[in-house]
């Protein structure tokens, strides 16, 4: 069995450049206003033995960040900046995180299809 390792701030662009080639149009424009630096942010329940995890867009109290132990792109909300509040395990492409939040702002309601954490089986 490997050994899981963070993921490096250089993998991390080449997720972040090969979704840039891919999205258009709005969806372009969108992440150009949300995107931000990767930035290390602090998660309660399964962040610390990474120093975090990477959040790559900020939109009003929502973030894009990634998860490093399930490989995929995540929606949360945050209070405090640096903190992420609801810790999900979807294993989503960024342009899918892109176009979710975007969907959520142009159509309203809530985030669908979130993966939560992981539950007891006993």
């Amino acid at each position: 069995m490997t050994e899981w390792k963070p993921i490096s701030l250089s993998e991390l662009y080449d997720q972040i450049q090969k979704t840039e080639t891919d999205l258009n149009g709005e969806l372009w424009n969108f992440w150009q206003l949300i995107k931000t630096d990767p930035t290390k942010w602090t998660e309660k329940n399964y962040g610390d033995e990474g120093g975090g995890f990477w959040v790559v867009a900020v939109c009003g109290t929502k973030i894009i960040w990634y998860n490093d132990i399930e490989d995929g792109f995540n929606i949360s909300d945050y209070k405090t900046y640096g903190q992420i509040e609801g810790y999900y395990c979807n294993q989503d492409e960024l342009s899918w995180a892109v176009t979710r939040l975007f969907d959520l702002i142009k159509f309203g309601g809530e985030i669908i299809g979130q993966a939560g954490p992981p539950q007891n089986l006993t």
